[in-house]
């Protein structure tokens, strides 16, 4: 918590706004995309399966296989604490749901379930696209699964088990690119990075890839400034809780900090969430 508090000191001294941004692609993404404070039809019925679950006495047994834990075991945990602290705060699932809606990817994936709700917000911005999500506990894939049948999302497809033996078949099975993809599995160094290159040779110039919790920790960090230096990224747009990658071939080399809406209230949300 401390080291995140601290990067997001620094982010600030070193991030801006539409102001002085040249780039027009970026300045409509940030304006209207990113910075957009409109609603969708289909925001309320997710929020309702949220506030259910944050009220759910419901206890499963978690198996957690990235960073939060070190040996995979498992541990009770009520669906109340889950969706409070581990499922993704409501703005920045609806910023998902906006890039999906701007960019319409007819795939995507997803690494990390957790409750389902993100991916909801995935599937729910284009319901022709294809969303295959991973979540390596079953009994939070169970609930996920029960999220996506009650917001009658049928364009989703779950794929169940430890992501390092599940992701790869997956990627050769895909018929179609990689138009979008959300690395949210595993917050640590190597198997960001891994995970990073196997979907490389999979995607298009068009293709979205979004790095969940970028300043989460120095391992996060560090692949972030990896990533953002590989020579198949053009242009890399920091928010701080998440990284946007672009392979667009015409963009001239280009890296940016920007400001997302009520960043420093989301930095307190996740700092809360981390605590609890």
């Amino acid at each position: 918590m401390v080291f995140q508090a601290l990067s997001y000191l620094r982010f600030l001294a070193r991030s801006g706004n539409t102001h002085g941004l040249h780039s027009p692609f970026v300045f409509g993404l940030y304006a209207y995309v990113i910075n957009h404070t409109g609603q969708f039809a289909a925001f309320e019925a997710i929020e309702q399966r949220r506030q259910e679950l944050q009220r759910s006495p419901q206890t499963i047994q978690v198996r957690d296989f990235g960073a939060g834990s070190h040996t995979g075991a498992g541990r009770q945990r009520r669906l109340q604490d889950i969706a409070r602290t581990a499922a993704k705060p409501r703005p920045l699932a609806q910023l998902l749901f906006r890039l999906v809606n701007h960019f319409q990817p007819r795939t995507i994936l997803e690494l990390g379930t957790s409750l389902g709700l993100t991916t909801a917000y995935l599937a729910a911005a284009d319901s022709r696209s294809r969303v295959l999500t991973f979540e390596g506990c079953p009994a939070t894939a169970t609930v996920a699964r029960e999220t996506f049948a009650q917001l009658e999302l049928r364009n989703i497809e779950l794929v169940e088990g430890n992501l390092d033996d599940t992701l790869a078949p997956a990627l050769a099975a895909l018929p179609a690119p990689l138009d979008f993809a959300f690395f949210d599995g595993n917050h640590r160094y190597e198997p960001t990075l891994r995970y990073f290159e196997q979907c490389l040779p999979h995607r298009t110039e068009r293709s979205v890839f979004v790095l969940d919790d970028i300043h989460w920790s120095r391992d996060m960090e560090r692949a972030w400034n990896v990533i953002r230096k590989h020579p198949e990224v053009r242009l890399t747009i920091d928010l701080f809780f998440i990284g946007l990658v672009f392979f667009r071939r015409n963009q001239p080399r280009q890296h940016f900090r920007l400001r997302f809406n009520n960043t420093l209230d989301k930095l307190l949300e996740r700092t809360r969430r981390l605590g609890a």
